[in-house]
């Protein structure tokens, strides 16, 4: 029984260990096991979660450890990436520290969360594996082009970093049956997301993060979770 309540901190460590190696391979310039390694480090978040669940292994010291691990896979890989990206660009070198401020707002966004009562069934701004995939899938998908254009990658760095900790309503992947009628918008948007996937492939992942914002700002005046909302 006490091998069990550990089981979930174990897949935790793992999504942690992805994350750093990938924090690695980004500084090194290779954003295709940086994009691989956030969607490993987000399969193993699922999971650890998942098995919290069915083993009823809940514990503080797990929450405390999911948080930590997402900050290094969610928050400084993408940063790392970007930072990458913009020390290769032709712009002054002081501008790739711009790239972090997504590990900072990654991490106000967490620190929100865990103390959120307000986000068990859809969220106040985008989370974190959200935000990671899709910085990760642009450097995987057209890194070079953006290297190009620095300007483009600083706009939407500090577009996406406040999107973090917006109060802007987003729902969330979580269905509460299998009927249509109590799913409609989870239904709507994995039909999206597997179009994109089967136009594009392993591209198509920004591109399904573009997807779940416009989604979101589509049903806004419809969901139920205020934007005015406050961490109880």
């Amino acid at each position: 029984m006490k091998i069990k309540k550990h089981i979930p901190n174990f897949i935790t460590s793992f999504n942690l260990l992805t994350g750093s190696v990938g924090v690695y391979f980004a500084f090194s310039g290779n954003y295709t096991v940086a994009f691989f390694a956030v969607l490993i480090a987000g399969l193993f978040d699922f999971l650890d979660g998942l098995t919290a669940r069915m083993l009823k292994a809940y514990s503080p010291m797990g929450k405390e450890l999911d948080s930590l691990a997402d900050v290094i896979s969610f928050g400084l890989l993408p940063a790392t990436v970007v930072f990458s990206m913009l020390a290769s660009s032709t712009y002054p070198d002081w501008t790739k520290y711009i790239g972090l401020l997504i590990v900072v707002f990654s991490a106000l966004r967490l620190a929100k969360f865990n103390i959120d009562e307000n986000q068990k069934d859809s969220f106040i701004g985008l989370s974190t594996p959200a935000n990671a995939i899709f910085w990760t899938g642009m450097a995987y998908s057209c890194a070079p082009w953006l290297i190009d254009t620095p300007w483009l990658i600083i706009i939407l760095t500090i577009f996406f970093s406040g999107l973090l900790v917006f109060k802007f309503p987003m729902f969330a992947l979580k269905f509460k049956n299998l009927k249509w009628a109590d799913n409609k918008i989870q239904y709507i948007f994995l039909s999206g997301c597997i179009v994109l996937l089967i136009l594009m492939g392993w591209n198509g992942f920004a591109p399904i993060i573009g997807w779940y914002i416009l989604a979101s700002a589509a049903i806004y005046p419809f969901m139920k979770v205020s934007a005015d909302s406050k961490p109880q």
